[in-house]
C-alpha cells in the first residue's frame, strides 16, 4: 500500500496535505448515479459521428424524409436510415409518418441547444 507521499507524488501534487473533505463531500452529493453517467457517456458518443452531426444540423432547419436528407448529404437512403436509427435509439431524432413517407426531426430543442453550444465553444478563440 503508498503512503500519502507516494499517491501525491504520483498524482503530480507538488506538496502533501490533507485531503479536502468538505470539496469531497460537496462533489460527491452532487455527483450522478454510476449508471447515470454511464448513459451521458452513451449519450455523448452518438455525437463523436460527423455524418450524425450533419443529419442533426439538417433537422435543425427541417423536418425532412430519408430521401431529402440522402441528396442534401449525397449519401445513400440505406447509410442514411441507418444513422436514423442510431439517432432514434438515443432519442434525439422523433419520426412521423404521412401516408407512405416518414418524416424526421429534432426530438426536442435541447438538441440543438447542444449543438449550437458545442459549435460555439469550439469556434472560441
Amino acid at each position: 500500500m503508498k503512503d500519502r507521499r507516494e499517491q501525491a507524488e504520483e498524482w503530480g501534487c507538488e506538496y502533501m496535505h490533507e485531503p479536502h473533505e468538505e470539496i469531497s463531500e460537496k462533489v460527491n452529493a452532487q455527483m450522478p448515479e454510476e449508471d447515470k453517467l454511464y448513459d451521458l457517456a452513451d449519450f455523448f458518443k452518438v455525437f463523436a459521428d460527423s455524418t450524425r452531426i450533419k443529419i442533426l444540423y439538417v433537422l435543425m432547419y427541417s423536418e425532412v424524409c430519408v430521401c431529402d436528407l440522402a441528396q442534401i448529404l449525397n449519401m445513400t437512403s440505406s447509410a442514411v436510415s441507418h444513422q436514423l436509427r442510431t439517432l432514434k435509439q438515443m432519442d434525439l431524432v422523433r419520426s412521423r409518418r404521412e401516408g407512405k413517407a416518414i418524416f424526421y426531426a429534432l426530438a426536442d430543442s435541447h438538441i440543438e441547444t447542444i449543438l449550437s453550444q458545442g459549435l460555439e465553444h469550439i469556434e472560441e478563440e
